[in-house]
């Protein structure tokens, strides 16, 4: 029989080699996990060594390769998940060392790996006992890959340590109250008498955040959609494009599907089009719809490739398109910290030329006076104001309107909110109007 806690361990193990291993989205390894704990509490447990083992992968894997006198084998490869799982417990939790140490060592035993659970008991031991060993490198010690940490000292030179550190921080739990259903004060309120501390930031009008986090399905109202999980970056896109009733807009890369729903909120006798090309995604756009009761005629959600307009494209302009292009995710790394380590430096040239496409395919269906809003979750400059730049280079019937302050730092012909700056994730905006 597993020792107490060594069977939850042993799957934090195996959900860092899925990731790790085998290139795997955390989400998505972690959604098919956690509905076998049954415990609550061993799910946000588990759930919180996979996050902090990703956050600082390269810190704990240099210690290791300092305190361990050979590498291990490859056979052993789980055992190096586990002992990022058991760091994690220990220096990123601050968990109690008697208990943790003991579960994770056992773990190895659930692993198929018994010959070295006194391997595990001691280095981790040793860890409880002493600080870890520190590189030279500053790219190990921020715990990012040495591209990225290189990309962001050249287009963040000021900000780029700000960056890196709030990239390794857990981020708030943002909502948007769905109006037909109460105000965002109201939603705070019931919140608050909850015993979840919310707050209604002015930025983002709409927006309720708690600085803990908590399971969706405790919050009140969940179940009969009175609010959606939405960053309040993701829902400051929705307000630069400046929605209006009665418009017919298009929410041209729509999955998950907050900015589908948010512009769904005010729609009165507009139309709204929701494509994306992956078909499973957008079932999450259908499912948050009708849980939020924002399903109508007028709201329509397709499979598509918004660049091959010719294959979906009725021939009626919009008045409103929201381009909420593929893009790096170097924004929101703090939210899916597994980011840094499957995104490649020449990942970038192709999701550039993707954003290019997007945008002039897209361009010709805008009626004239008509706005598109160009965003990512990015924080690199050639995915987002380099990019913009050549778009109106290439489009003499384009100009990019001035955003408030309240969408960030100003960025030539657009505004780029870098993670963590009050509380939300690293969003670019622009706003490119059509000659009337």
């Amino acid at each position: 029989m597993s020792a107490p806690g060594s069977a939850l361990r042993a799957t934090a193990a195996r959900v860092l080699g899925t990731v790790l291993g085998e290139g795997r989205s955390l989400k998505a390894v972690l959604a098919r996990a956690l509905p076998e704990v049954p415990d609550s509490r061993d799910r946000a447990l588990l759930e919180a060594i996979c996050f902090d083992a990703l956050r600082h992968r390269r810190r704990y894997d240099y210690a290791l390769s300092q305190w361990l006198a050979r590498p291990l084998a490859q056979r052993d490869q789980a055992v190096h998940w586990l002992l990022l799982a058991g760091l994690a417990q220990v220096k990123g939790l601050g968990l109690a060392p008697h208990a943790a140490v003991s579960a994770t060592a056992e773990a190895a035993r659930d692993l198929g790996r018994t010959g070295l659970v006194g391997l595990v008991n001691a280095l981790l031991r040793r860890a409880s006992r002493e600080p870890l060993p520190e590189s030279d490198d500053p790219a190990i010690r921020c715990s990012h890959p040495d591209w990225l940490v290189q990309r962001l000292r050249r287009d963040w030179p000021e900000q780029a340590d700000a960056i890196l550190a709030a990239n390794n921080q857990p981020a708030p739990l943002w909502l948007r109250a769905n109006p037909r259903q109460g105000s965002a004060s109201a939603l705070a309120a019931a919140l608050q008498e909850a015993g979840m501390p919310a707050d209604c930031p002015d930025s983002v009008p709409g927006a309720v955040r708690l600085e803990t986090p908590v399971p969706v399905d405790r919050l009140p109202g969940w179940d009969h959609g009175a609010m959606g999980v939405q960053d309040g970056a993701a829902q400051l896109a929705v307000l630069a494009l400046e929605p209006h009733p009665g418009e017919r807009f298009l929410d041209a890369c729509a999955a998950p599907g907050g900015k589908a729903a948010q512009l769904a909120e005010h729609l009165g006798e507009g139309e709204l089009l929701a494509l994306d090309v992956d078909a499973r995604r957008l079932d999450k756009v259908r499912d948050l719809l009708r849980r939020l009761r924002l399903e109508a005629p007028n709201v329509q959600v397709r499979v598509a490739d918004a660049a091959q307009s010719e294959d979906w494209w009725d021939g009626r302009p919009f008045d409103a398109i929201l381009l909420d292009a593929p893009c790096s995710a170097t924004g929101i790394i703090r939210r899916q910290p597994d980011i840094k380590w499957h995104r490649r430096e020449t990942d970038i040239p192709a999701l550039a030329a993707t954003q290019s496409q997007l945008l002039d395919a897209l361009w010709p269906l805008l009626r004239p006076g008509g706005r598109l809003v160009y965003a990512t979750c990015s924080v690199l400059r050639e995915e987002n104001e380099v990019q913009v730049a050549g778009f109106l280079a290439r489009h003499a019937d384009a100009r990019a309107a001035v955003l408030p302050d309240r969408f960030g730092h100003a960025c030539d012909a657009g505004r780029q909110r870098l993670p963590g700056e009050d509380g939300m994730d690293g969003f670019f905006y622009a706003r490119l109007e059509k000659a009337g």
